[in-house]
């Protein structure tokens, strides 16, 4: 709190509440070097800055993703006037499969919206041949992946736009806010007018836009939260790799490796509850929550299975039976930087017990 109040002071002083006022401007800067890209832009929040990017693409008629994801990226593109193709997800990590990508195109495919799921990157490789192949746009909702770094790079700067979430429970966070990464210039560019009612400059407004600037607060806020964010990234995954000694022997238990080639953020430690598990991942969550742990089933429901979605053809149940397992059987288990030892070994013996049911 030291820390923010003399920007707060600032801000009251010149009287710059948002609309790209100074803070806004050091914080893109800042982000650049995290981001390995030139082209950033801040956003009210994720799905907002999701939906600048999808706005800045251009698309049209189908766009193919995953349905293994928070609500956040389907109503994205089917706000967006767009319909969400779904396919099924790896096993190895649970983000979208590229075999099943490519089979999916049709003449009416614009793009692909994969997700980092829990951080960890997408085939980026893969899926960018995929794209220019048959000439699609690529846009990753990497709303879990700020500051992760793939192949000793920023994995933001894969693809032609990245959007981020930088929400509250976030490793790194302006309470509420977002930003986009764009591979080019020109993507940037359409990405400020999106996100700025369209606007192009004083006299032309050529496209139609909202408004989902960042204000001065999330932005001061920010530059804060970033002085210590390797502080927040090394305590996380001190908790990480504690939950993984406690856990990782547990018959019907299963974890997500990290693979070598990543630079994680550790936002999420979801586990899965697999059909050798004594209880089911329902039970284990109820069992959990009435210890006063709160874990999470995340991402349940399938997004193909909401009521705007689910008739879909490409949301018929069965065909995606990757995701469809998933769905019922991983648990995201509390990870924050002051979480305590003692609070780990108490929710591993609440597992553990479940296991002995």
């Amino acid at each position: 709190m030291s820390e923010f109040l003399p920007l707060l002071e600032q801000i009251w002083e010149t009287r710059v509440l948002t609309n790209n006022g100074p803070f806004h401007q050091q914080l893109e800067a800042r982000l650049q070097d995290v981001f390995d890209s030139e082209h950033v832009s801040l956003a009210t929040n994720g799905m907002l800055a999701l939906t600048s990017a999808i706005d800045a693409s251009g698309l049209s008629g189908e766009v193919i993703t995953t349905p293994y994801s928070f609500v956040a990226t389907s109503h994205a593109l089917a706000l967006a006037g767009l319909t969400p193709v779904f396919v099924d997800i790896r096993p190895s990590d649970l983000n979208i499969d590229p075999a099943a990508i490519e089979a999916a195109i049709t003449e009416r495919t614009s793009a692909i919206v994969a997700v980092h799921v829990y951080g960890n990157p997408c085939a980026v490789a893969e899926i960018e041949a995929i794209a220019e192949r048959h000439g699609l746009r690529v846009i990753y909702d990497a709303a879990h992946a700020f500051g992760v770094r793939y192949q000793g790079r920023s994995l933001l700067s894969h693809g032609d736009f990245a959007a981020l979430s930088f929400h509250a429970t976030k490793a790194f966070n302006t309470f509420e806010g977002g930003a986009i990464v764009s591979r080019h210039a020109e993507g940037k560019r359409a990405v400020d007018s999106a996100r700025n009612f369209g606007i192009a400059d004083e006299v032309n407004i050529p496209v139609v836009g909202t408004n989902a600037k960042m204000s001065e607060l999330n932005a001061a806020f920010g530059l804060v939260q970033l002085n210590h964010f390797e502080d927040v990234r090394r305590r996380r995954g001190a908790v990480d790799r504690l939950y993984r000694e406690l856990l990782g022997h547990i018959r019907g238990i299963d974890l997500i490796d990290i693979p070598a080639e990543v630079e994680p953020n550790y936002s999420y430690f979801p586990i899965l509850v697999r059909d050798t598990f004594p209880v089911s991942r329902d039970a284990l969550y109820d069992a959990l929550k009435a210890q006063g742990i709160y874990s999470r089933r995340y991402f349940y429901p399938l997004l193909s299975s909401l009521p705007m979605y689910r008739d879909h053809p490409s949301a018929a149940p069965g065909r995606m039976p990757v995701a469809e397992q998933a769905a019922q059987q991983v648990l995201c288990l509390p990870i924050y930087p002051d979480l305590s030892k003692t609070d780990q070994w108490r929710i591993a013996e609440a597992v553990l017990a479940q296991a002995h049911v």
